[in-house]
């Protein structure tokens, strides 16, 4: 096994690496940084909690395969106590995150995630990827699947199963205080070679089956203990592996003023002037950081003056006094 590279201690890190001559990618990442930042925004019960930082992990992992200048936004659209649950990661591996639940809910400490989030089998899993650089009339890709799955691990692996036709596995941990997981990939095979990695097809699963394999010998408890260069020892020491340079995924807010007034347009200037009425200013907290953004009665008036787009790229919640 090749380690020359190792991760800086003490900040997020994803790790990519692959399989020498095989045709299986993988990465670790520790994200306990920027979940622990995500939750001192918010407050959740702990079963929400627990969905919530694996979708953090998972959507860097996914995130970090893409050649693409954008973002990726990972959601759940439930039909249980959490109404939505929302992972944001850019291109820089800046990420956010929020949950909406219903607000009469309980839930129980040990719930799980179709209890959570499927409990009349209406939920749905999407991911959208965003591109920075859009043409005129270009729209964001989306796929949409049944939310199908005991874990959040089982269903992205469907999802890209069924939507990218990639055989994926993933391991996820989360506490209060830490995020981390593990991705493996089997790489597409063409005319019987994998891209860019000349292996026979039935090598080629061999090499997935033993990785997979010895992945599966991952607990969560040694995940959320154990740093990542200890974990591939352990998992990988008599593979052949190669290690690239780590990066380094963080928290990041992309939320303004402009857009905050943007999506008071889109709201529309009766209902704006209603809450301008009964409370004096409207007042908007983004759900992701918790930056508060307040409009008087001439921020308003300004709002609907200006030909500026009416765009809403946050998700805000307006808070009445």
């Amino acid at each position: 096994m090749t380690t020359d590279v190792k991760p800086d201690a003490g900040i997020d890190t994803l790790q990519k690496f692959i399989f020498d001559n095989a045709a299986v990618r993988g990465e670790f990442i520790d994200i306990s940084a920027t979940w622990r930042e995500t939750l001192s925004h918010n407050s959740y019960p702990p079963a929400v909690q627990a969905v919530l930082g694996e979708m953090v992990a998972a959507a860097a992992l996914l995130s970090a395969n893409l050649k693409f200048n954008g973002s990726i936004i990972m959601q759940i659209h439930g039909d249980g106590p959490v109404r939505l649950m929302v992972v944001e990661c850019d291109a820089e591996l800046r990420l956010r995150a929020t949950a909406k639940l219903d607000p009469k809910a309980q839930i129980a400490d040990d719930a799980t995630v179709p209890a959570l989030l499927n409990a009349n089998g209406n939920g749905r899993f999407i991911i959208t990827l965003d591109p920075n650089d859009k043409m005129p009339g270009q729209q964001p890709y989306q796929g949409i699947v049944p939310l199908d799955g005991d874990d959040l691990a089982t269903v992205i692996e469907n999802y890209m199963l069924r939507s990218e036709q990639l055989d994926t596995r993933l391991w996820l941990a989360t506490n209060d205080t830490t995020s981390r997981g593990l991705l493996l990939q089997k790489l597409p095979h063409h005319g019987g070679k994998a891209e860019a990695v000349p292996l026979s097809e039935e090598d080629a699963l061999d090499t997935w089956n033993r990785a997979v394999m010895l992945a599966s010998t991952l607990k969560p408890e040694e995940m959320l203990s154990t740093d990542i260069d200890t974990l591939m020892q352990r998992l990988f020491w008599e593979e052949t592996i190669r290690v690239f340079e780590p990066t380094h995924p963080s928290f990041h807010c992309s939320c303004t003023r402009e857009k905050v007034g943007n999506m008071l347009k889109m709201l529309g200037q009766p209902e704006v002037d209603g809450t301008l009425d009964e409370f004096g200013e409207v007042s908007v907290n983004c759900d992701f950081c918790g930056q508060r953004y307040a409009f008087d009665k001439v921020d308003c008036a300004q709002l609907f003056v200006t030909d500026a787009p009416a765009e809403a790229l946050i998700s805000a919640s307006a808070v009445k006094h």
